[in-house]
């Protein structure tokens, strides 16, 4: 059952609910009867990327435990103190797990954690755990892997454009995975970054992805949530890929596949586990072994052999004979970074904060 979130009704019953929800307490082992369970979205559930891929894991949570669980969300919420409010409002009215989805909303939710120790968190894209703080994320690279190998295969300028958020390491990992793919097929090929600073604004994610092809871009790419940048290079005759989800009715001409999210999976996992008692707090980082990430449909324009590339890099990290990450890897100054023979570590992806040779930002 769904009851969305309503910021009114709960600051009315705050005041009833704090004082039990402030006292101290182990988080609870036992078996509930119903969980409620709360997520809290960074932007807006109808962006068709990031927020909506959440959301549908929230709502797989529902058709798959039916009336053992309530589910309620925030959309549109502020990484900072406005994210720290919807945290303590979720944990002193009865939710008893909260989802956090984005990188920003950390600290938040540690802060709010310590004051609700029986209240289970998780947060998605995150580093830092606590006994009642779980952490999850995916390794959206793999997926930047497979649509850089289509990239270096159809691009005919050599430039692709990338429309980025912010440059935190999950970001320049996926532009890194991304031009290192491409580079190995088009050893030549240059990406050119505009930041938004914005997770979701079409409208500057236009103006950016307009300011790429101008620049001789033919092949758009993302790592914003909205579909303006696939739409821009649907009305400009370029390509592109989908951000999160299938995109691919936004721009049937220009979408070549897409990076898919998939959570719903793991949240249903989760919840059961505040069901029966199980949950503990972990770290995880999923990728498409797991079924985290997938790759949606190839455009049927596609030649039989991109697409055979691109499946070829989508298998072999599924079975890990193929990392993103292998040497030799140089930066931008032409250092060496990762020698022939080795694969960077996921305590040094984690914290990429470089570029390799090939991309400009």
């Amino acid at each position: 059952m769904n009851s969305r979130f309503d910021r009114r009704r709960l600051l009315g019953s705050l005041a009833a609910a704090g004082t039990l929800a402030l006292a101290p307490g182990l988080v609870r082992a036992q078996q509930k009867k119903k969980v409620k369970a709360g997520w809290v979205y960074v932007g807006p559930i109808g962006d068709h990327g990031w927020t909506y891929r959440h959301d549908v894991g929230r709502r797989d949570v529902e058709k798959a435990l039916g009336e053992l669980v309530e589910t309620t969300y925030v959309e549109k919420v502020s990484e900072g103190p406005d994210a720290e409010r919807v945290l303590r409002q979720m944990a002193a009215t009865g939710h008893d797990i909260v989802f956090a989805t984005s990188f920003g909303f950390m600290n938040a939710v540690l802060r709010v954690a310590q004051q609700f120790p029986q209240v289970k968190f998780e947060h998605a894209t995150g580093y830092r755990t606590a006994p009642n703080v779980a952490v999850y994320n995916a390794r959206f690279y793999e997926g930047r892997a497979v649509i850089g190998t289509i990239a270096g295969h159809v691009s005919k300028s050599g430039i692709v454009g990338y429309v980025g958020s912010f440059p935190i390491p999950e970001v320049v990992r996926g532009i890194n995975a991304f031009t290192l793919a491409m580079r190995k097929v088009r050893p030549d090929a240059q990406i050119k970054v505009v930041w938004v600073d914005s997770w979701y604004d079409p409208a500057k994610e236009a103006d950016a992805a307009k300011a790429l092809i101008d620049q001789g871009a033919d092949v758009i790419t993302q790592h914003t949530d909205s579909a303006a940048p696939l739409q821009v290079a649907e009305e400009r005759g370029v390509v592109g890929f989908g951000q999160a989800s299938d995109m691919s009715k936004f721009a049937p001409n220009a979408h070549l596949t897409a990076i898919i999210d998939d959570w719903g999976p793991y949240y249903i996992q989760r919840v059961k586990a505040v069901l029966d008692g199980t949950w503990n707090s972990h770290s995880i980082w999923w990728g498409m072994k797991e079924g985290m990430i997938r790759i949606a449909p190839y455009n049927p324009r596609l030649p039989r052999e991109v697409v055979e590339a691109a499946e070829r890099v989508r298998t072999g990290i599924i079975a890990g004979t193929l990392h993103p990450f292998a040497g030799p890897i140089y930066d931008q100054k032409g250092q060496l970074r990762v020698p022939e023979g080795r694969v960077l570590s996921d305590e040094d992806l984690l914290k990429m904060d470089w570029y390799v040779q090939g991309v400009q930002a």
